[in-house]
């Protein structure tokens, strides 16, 4: 457990994968501590890749993959899983073999101001004609 803490507290994906490996039975015996450890992993992987990819606004995926030690394919679904999530906004262009990163969109009220002019107007109208028929 020292071992797998001492990579967390690294963040060195490749330390927490050796200490798993050499203490595999121990720590796949409980099937709390496999789920936690599960998590713990999901978790260290996303931080990396974050860390990897937060200056770039292209970054080419091989080159992430190259950098985090993961093959290609686990990098392509753990990023998709993170714009999925929204844990930032981007577009994985698989043709390219890149990923494109965005700022945060801004928030469209369009759609708010619609629904308040809806409500307030609309029915407000439709309310007073239904007295009138009343």
């Amino acid at each position: 457990m020292r071992a797998i803490a001492r990579a967390h507290q690294k963040r060195n994906l490749a330390d927490f994968e050796n200490a798993l490996k050499d203490y595999q039975q121990e720590l796949s015996s409980v099937t709390t501590i496999r789920t936690h450890l599960s998590a713990l992993y999901d978790t260290l992987l996303e931080q990396n890749l974050l860390r990897i990819v937060e200056p770039y606004s292209v970054v080419e995926i091989e080159y992430i993959a190259q950098q985090v030690g993961q093959g290609r394919q686990a990098v392509e679904l753990k990023l998709s899983q993170m714009i999925l999530d929204k844990v930032f906004h981007g577009v994985l262009d698989q043709g390219r073999g890149c990923l494109l990163i965005f700022e945060e969109p801004e928030a469209d009220r369009t759609y708010g101001a619609a629904i308040d002019t809806l409500v307030g107007k609309v029915v407000d109208s439709l309310y007073a004609k239904t007295v009138k028929l009343a």
